[in-house]
Formats: structure tokens, C-alpha cells, sequence
């Protein structure tokens, strides 16, 4: 009953790539914590979404960033109306009555927070309260999940060796060209043709990567761009919102992705 608002009644939409699917079902056996790894927007949060679906558990899922404590994971103390009283964190409530927990972007999180997940990642499966004086042992059921873009973090920000390998790990990418497509018209409504042709300028963007580019477009902002086509704005238009802009401030950079834009679109995404 704790977790019933965490879980997802409808089916969401996942097209797998690889046997990533059979993979983290051998991982929930043994509810083995997963490290998922990835470039932006390529699909790793809708992979989680599909499996906790499939597996029928609820998913309590955080967007870590630098200004999280390891309270906002735990919980701490307030003030209500009868006095001071604890509140479960969100990770708490994952591993009192089994959900899945997804930290998204893991290695946003500042070290010293992170920390607190060690204990539920060995033997233990346990997470100490420290400040409630309770160590909750982990419910048959919990499974955590992290993820990290490792073409993107900072150095700085990488995740400790000591914190990494408690971890299995699963790579992911953007998928070939042609299941990408077929993702984009099945979130878009769009036609499989035009859906191809904004898959063929998000490759070329990615070929820019390091070069111009610290990411190419994502799935993402394919599928963006997408819905705005299916509502009829132009092509131009809609790559300039979904994609170029969204992407790039640099006036060159911006002149090459139009060019993308319009050897896929021709008239229609001229100036």
C-alpha cells in the first residue's frame, strides 16, 4: 500500500535493441543492483519504466543532482502538528516495502551522499538510519538501480571505484537506425519516412560529437521534434526548437545542423 502511487499501470512503450530485456531479468533474480550506462536521451529511464512495469513493482525514481543529501534519500525528521516526526525518503520507502529504487544520473549526486547506498549494495542489503537510530534490512523485493553518462561527466564527477564495482552493468546506445525510426513515429504519429529522415540528421549530429558538440541529439529530442511536426508546424521550425537551439549556441554550429536539417527536408527547411 506504501508504494501503490510508485507503480505504473500502463504498459510503456520500449522497442529493445539486444537481449537488455533477458539480461535484467537474470539481474532481478538475484536482485542484483544495476548500473545502466548511456549517452543522454537514449532510452535508459524508459527501459527502467518497461521492466518495473513487466515485473509488476513499483518505481520510485530521483533525479540526482549536486545539491541532493542523503537526507533527501533516507528522510529525516519535521515538525507537524503533533510534534517531530519521521518521514521516509524516498530510498527508504523503496527498501522498507520492496520497489525498485532508480537514482537517474547518479554521479550528479555529491560522494558524500551517494555513500549511503553501500550498505544495500553488498551482502548487508541493509540501509542504516543514523539519525532515527533504525537499520532497515532490505525487503525481499528491493532492487536498485543507477545510471550515468559516461561520454558526458566530468572527471570530477565519475563514480568511485569503490562504489562502482558493487554494481552489474548494462551498456546502452542509441539504437540503430532503423528500430529509432520506428520508435519516433510510434511516439510521434508521425510517418515512418519522416521519422527516418530526423533519425539520418541526428546521426550526422552525433558524427560531430567532440567536434563542435559535446552530445548529439538524442531520442529524445527526435521524438520532440516529432510531435511538433504532427502538429503541423514546418520542418524548419520544429528542428530549429527541438533540435538546433536546443543543442547549440555557437552561429556555425547552428548553420551546420540547418544544413542537416535541409538536405533531409529540402525546400520545406529552407531559410
Amino acid at each position: 500500500m506504501a508504494l501503490d502511487t510508485y507503480r505504473i499501470r500502463v504498459e510503456p512503450f520500449y522497442q529493445a535493441t539486444g537481449n537488455e530485456v533477458a539480461l535484467f531479468e537474470h539481474a532481478w533474480r538475484h536482485r542484483m543492483p544495476l548500473l545502466l550506462k548511456g549517452p543522454t536521451g537514449c532510452g535508459k529511464t524508459r527501459f527502467v519504466e518497461h521492466m518495473a512495469w513487466k515485473l509488476d513493482r513499483p518505481l520510485v525514481t530521483l533525479a540526482c543532482n549536486e545539491d541532493m543529501t542523503a537526507s533527501d534519500l533516507v528522510g529525516r525528521y519535521l515538525l507537524d502538528a503533533e510534534g517531530t516526526t519521521w518521514h521516509d525518503g524516498p530510498l527508504t520507502l523503496a527498501v522498507r516495502h520492496g520497489g525498485i529504487c532508480y537514482l537517474d544520473e547518479v554521479v550528479e549526486a555529491r560522494q558524500d551522499t551517494t555513500v549511503v547506498i553501500h550498505p544495500l549494495t553488498d551482502a548487508r542489503r541493509m540501509l542504516p538510519l543514523d539519525k532515527k537510530g533504525e537499520v532497515v534490512h532490505a525487503h525481499p523485493d528491493f532492487q536498485l538501480i543507477v545510471s550515468c553518462n559516461p561520454g558526458y561527466q566530468s572527471r570530477s564527477k565519475d563514480m568511485k571505484a569503490s562504489t562502482r564495482q558493487r554494481f552489474a552493468a548494462l551498456e546502452f546506445d542509441y539504437p540503430p537506425c532503423e528500430i529509432e525510426a520506428g520508435i519516433v513515429a510510434h511516439e510521434t504519429g508521425i510517418a515512418l519516412d519522416v521519422a527516418t529522415k530526423l533519425v539520418r540528421i541526428a546521426h550526422q549530429s552525433r558524427a560531430l560529437k567532440g567536434r563542435g558538440l559535446d552530445e548529439g541529439m538524442s531520442t529524445r529530442m527526435l521524438i520532440y521534434a516529432g510531435l511538433l511536426l504532427s502538429s503541423g508546424l514546418g520542418a524548419r521550425e520544429s528542428c530549429d526548437m527541438a533540435l538546433t537551439h536546443a543543442l547549440t549556441d555557437d552561429p556555425d554550429m547552428t548553420r551546420t545542423l540547418r544544413d542537416f536539417v535541409e538536405a533531409q527536408f529540402g525546400r520545406e527547411a529552407g531559410a
